[in-house]
Order: structure tokens, then sequence, then C-alpha cells
């Protein structure tokens, strides 16, 4: 007998928000630890130090973009699928899934090939150049890295697909798997073999290749969509649905990726101004630090990602079952947890940013590391709570299937304001103008993604009806 997913449509909303989000952020927390126990550990390794956390933060947008393309065929197919089974279509979800393993495929090829063959103008257009130690340590890492970018995108790719079948739990073990083996290799790599960043690269691809493996394992023994081999032939319509739903995941990290590009680059060219950056000893701090802010802010966002996406099957369900109110529901909680976790956030990166900075290896650095390092804190993400709403909202209507209110508000907070104000601000207020960009684009974002939250909470306000 074959499983379904019916449950979704009638088990208590609170119960299957912890169920499906709770592993989704498991998932998404651990998949962040690759590049941040990296640096961690590099930052830490006295022979590395700052030079390396610059090399590692350079990098780190590269990684960015084979996720965005990764989450986009992952995510759209995940909302794609849990809309079919809501309205009872099994043969579109399963075409769905065969199609994503193979646009997870080529992609991965193609853009392993484009970074290899292009690494040196890449590396420069993220800041690379800020000086020789910086480029000489992001050309090593980012080599070893780029060789594993298949395994790492499907997996990726893989993990919402692995989710809308009905296991959470088993998406959430193999990024744990994987992550862990990069955290035991890490020190053996670094300070074992004295590797430096090949082997703190090394040591991910090989964490990358376990959660591959077992991505590859569970297509073959999926419990709901089982797809056949026909389902693996290319279906430009399905295809192009897929995408469409998770065009989204894609705009949000390449728009991330532009901005990350834009302050780098401003910090290399306003920290050169900068009476105590300007010295070729110190010139690396800024793009160092501001990496370091970025991780604890992709720690947070991974939680509230994880939230709403793992919300994802339940919303796409539930909209193609007609059930309006407890779409609402989730909606509901789902603002209240994202608020929460950006207050816990705030109050850390305000009173304790000392603190989040000596995991970073501060202790090895000079006094104006350190004190960068808390100003950086305390003025980049003093709007934390409402990038976490934000990010909520975008996700949440794209699991609504709302492709283009979504999209234009990613677009509207990751590129008009992200990289407009990282462009603009710096030039009137220097290094600060680059740290205060994140909070007005917030600010600003908030106001618009306010008038989306209530046009959503007014179109459901309507009474449940029949699937179409």
């Amino acid at each position: 007998m074959e499983q379904t997913n019916q449950f979704l449509g009638t088990e208590r909303v609170g119960k299957l928000m912890r169920q499906y989000a709770v592993p989704c952020i498991i998932s998404l927390l651990v998949g962040a630890l690759y590049n941040i126990v990296d640096q961690i550990f590099i930052a830490n390794a006295s022979y590395l130090g700052s030079y390396g956390n610059a090399a590692n933060t350079v990098v780190f947008p590269l990684t960015v973009v084979a996720l965005a393309i990764a989450v986009m065929i992952g995510d759209g197919c995940c909302a794609f699928v849990s809309l079919n089974l809501g309205q009872g279509d099994r043969d579109a979800a399963k075409t769905s899934v065969g199609n994503a393993v193979m646009m997870s495929v080529a992609s991965s090829i193609v853009l392993t090939i484009i970074y290899l063959a292009f690494q040196s103008q890449i590396l420069a257009l993220f800041g690379g150049t800020v000086n020789e130690e910086t480029f000489a340590y992001s050309k090593e890492y980012f080599f070893y890295i780029s060789l594993g970018i298949p395994f790492y995108m499907f997996g990726q790719a893989m993990n919402p697909v692995i989710r809308a079948d009905g296991s959470p739990k088993f998406a959430m073990a193999s990024t744990l798997a994987g992550a862990v083996a990069n955290i035991i290799l890490d020190p053996v790599f670094i300070f074992g073999f004295h590797w430096g960043m090949m082997g703190a690269a090394v040591a991910t691809v090989i964490g990358q290749i376990i959660t591959a493996a077992l991505a590859v394992w569970y297509i073959l023994h999926m419990k709901i969509i089982k797809p056949s081999k026909k389902d693996f032939r290319i279906n430009r319509a399905v295809c192009g649905r897929t995408l469409l739903f998770g065009i989204t995941s894609l705009l949000s990290q390449l728009s991330l990726v532009a901005a990350m590009a834009a302050i780098n680059n401003m910090l290399r060219k306003y920290g050169a101004l900068n009476p105590v950056f300007g010295q070729a000893q110190y010139a690396q701090i800024p793009m160092a630090v501001v990496g370091i802010v970025m991780k604890f802010f992709q720690i947070v966002i991974s939680m509230v990602v994880g939230m709403a996406a793992g919300c994802i099957p339940i919303v796409g369900f539930n909209m193609g079952a007609g059930k309006n109110s407890r779409v609402k529901s989730v909606f509901t909680r789902l603002l209240l947890a994202e608020a929460a976790v950006g207050a816990v956030a705030f109050v850390l990166a305000e009173f304790f940013p000392q603190q989040l900075i000596s995991i970073f290896g501060a202790a090895n650095e000079s006094s104006y590391y350190t004190e960068f390092a808390i100003t950086a804190f305390r003025t980049y993400l003093c709007m934390i709570i409402l990038a976490c709403i934000n990010k909520a909202c975008f996700i949440f209507l794209q699991a609504m299937g709302k492709a283009v209110a979504s999209t234009a508000l990613s677009m509207i907070r990751e590129v008009v304001f992200g990289v407009g104000f990282a462009l603009l601000l710096p030039v009137f207020f220097g290094l600060d103008g680059v740290l205060i960009s994140m909070p007005v684009s917030d600010i600003l974002t908030f106001i618009v993604a306010v008038f989306l939250i209530f046009r959503t909470y007014k179109e459901l306000g309507a009474k449940d009806k029949q699937p179409a």
C-alpha cells in the first residue's frame, strides 16, 4: 500500500510545524556550519589568522551561488510536489522529482567548469585582491571547494525534496552526517597535517560527498512519490513550473551574493582610505570582521529560513486542498516564532559581541580588530528582528504559490536596498556607511512587508473551499 500525506490537512498545525520545521532548521544550521566551522578553525590557526579569515569571506559568496541554484531546484520542487499532492496529482509530483534530479546534476557540472576556468577573475570580483596573502589563500581554498560543488549542490537540492516526501528527519540526518565529518576532519587537516586552506576545503568536500551519497540512496527508496525511469526524462513544462516556484529562493540567494560583492568591494575601497585599515598589515581586517558578522547572521537566518521552509509542504498541501484557515494559522505562528528568534539574536549581537568575536580567534588579533568587530556587530545587526520577519514573509508567499509577490519583495530587499545602500552610503559615511546599509535596508523592506502581510491575511480570511 502506498503511503500518503493526507495528515498534512488534518493533524494539528502546531504539531506539524514542529515535526517539519525543527528538522529543517537543524538541516540548514548544519549546512551553514560547513563554512562557519572552516572559518573558526582557520581563524584559530596562528599561521592563517585574519588573512585566512578574509580569504574565507571572499569565497563564501561563491558557495552561496551554488546554493542559490540548488535551492531554486529543491525548494521549487518541494512547493510544486506539495501543491500537486494536495490536489491529488501524484504523476506530476513524480515527474517534478525526476526532473529536479537531472537539473541539479547538469547545473552543478556547468558551475564547476565556470569556477575552475575563471578562478582568478571571480576572486578579484569579490574583493580577493585586498592584499597578496589574502588572494593566495583565496585561490587555494576556492580550487578545492569548486571540486566539491556537484556534491554540495545535489545534497542541498534533494534536501527539500526529501522533506516533501514526508521524511524531514532523514533530510536532517543526511546533512548532519556530512557536517559532523567536516567538524572532525577540519582540526585534523588544519592543525594535525598542517594543510592550511586546502585542509579546510578538503574536509568540507568530504562532508558534502557523504550528504550527497545519502540523498542518492533516499531518492532510490522514496516513500510517497516513488519516481520511475520515465520521470527522469526532461519535461519542459514541469521544469518551468518547478523553477518558477523556486525562483524566489534563487533570487534571494543571488541578490545576497550581489550585496556581499558590493560590501566586500566597498570595504576594500573605503578601508584603504581609513587611517588604520589603510595600512598594509591591517587592510584585511574590515573584510575578515564583516565576514564573521555575516556568519552569525547566517546562523540566525538559517533558523528563520528553516522554520519557514519547513512549513512549505504544510502550506502547499493545504493551499492545494483549499484549507485557508489552516494556512492562516501557520502564517500567524510562523511570524511570532520568527520575531522571537530575531529578538534573541538582537540581544546577543548588542550585549555580547566580544564573546561572539572570541569564537573566531580575536585573541590572536590587534585591538583594532576587536574594536571594529564590536562596532560591526552592534551596527550591522541592530534591526535583525525586522530582517527575520521579512525573510519569513518571502518564503511564506513562495509556499502559497505567489511567486511574483515573493520575488518582488525579495528583490526590493536584496538588490534595490541591499546593493543600492551598500554602494551609496559609504560615499557619505565611509566604512560606517557599509555597516548601516543593513539596518536601513531592513527598515524599508519591513514597511513593504507589512502591506503584504495584511493583504495575505485578508485573502486567507475567506472560507475554506474545495480544491480546483
